[in-house]
């Protein structure tokens, strides 16, 4: 019996023997498997992450390069609107300065015309008196030749000298008031409309402030006008 059963025995432990051979041997290959997929899988994780670093780059270099050009046109730009507007603003200052150059020049021959009037004012006042002497030269003479009392001759010259004396007088003071008014209204006008002038600019460029100067107090009050003083 002995016989029999030490076979079978040798059998079992035979079998069991090339089971775990076969355990392990297969192991070891689904082991070498594994780690050859992991491997393979690392390697394509490795290689997208790399292109994807790549093109990150690339496209950064890009936006870069872009934003550069971007930046380079917005600062042209804006550095040939700053040159155009000084530039309008140095034409507005030059006309500013001719124009302000012409109101003094008119602020000048103005006032040379109001001297050139009070002295005919004066001229006038002074014919008026030689006018008062020669009326009353006549006013003796009349009175000695026609034997007239003095009221009687002054009546008879009032007449025709007075009538004459007024209207031109009346004629020559209207005419002078005229020409100051008007000559003083179209100085102010463009004092006014200069002065506007440079409100203006002075919102487009730096503040400028230009004073036109009047001769005296007396054209400042013609300026204004007789309501004004």
């Amino acid at each position: 019996m002995s016989s029999v059963i030490i076979p079978i025995i040798v059998g079992l432990i035979c079998a069991i023997i090339f089971g775990v051979l076969g355990f392990v041997i297969g192991g070891e290959h689904r082991r070498k498997t594994t780690e050859k997929e992991i491997g393979s899988a690392t390697q394509q994780a490795t290689t997208i992450i790399n292109n994807a670093l790549t093109e990150a780059e690339n496209t950064k270099r890009a936006r870069l390069v872009e934003a550069k050009d971007e930046i380079h046109k917005l600062r042209s730009d804006a550095d040939k609107e700053i040159r155009e507007r000084r530039s309008e603003v140095q034409k507005q200052e030059n006309r500013l300065t001719q124009r302000e150059e012409y109101l003094d020049k008119r602020a000048d021959s103005l006032e040379k015309k109001n001297e050139n009037i009070s002295h005919k004012q004066k001229q006038l006042d002074d014919k008026l008196l030689e006018i008062d002497g020669i009326k009353k030269s006549q006013f003796d003479m009349l009175e000695r030749i026609s034997g007239l009392t003095q009221e009687q001759a002054k009546d008879q010259l009032l007449a025709n000298l007075n009538e004459q004396l007024d209207t031109e007088k009346s004629k020559r003071i209207l005419e002078n008031e005229q020409m100051i008014k008007d000559q003083s209204e179209v100085l102010a006008k463009e004092i006014i409309s200069t002065a506007i002038q440079r409100c203006a600019a002075d919102h487009t460029a730096e503040t400028t402030v230009s004073v036109v100067a009047l001769p005296s107090d007396e054209m400042k009050g013609r300026i204004i006008g007789r309501e004004g003083r």
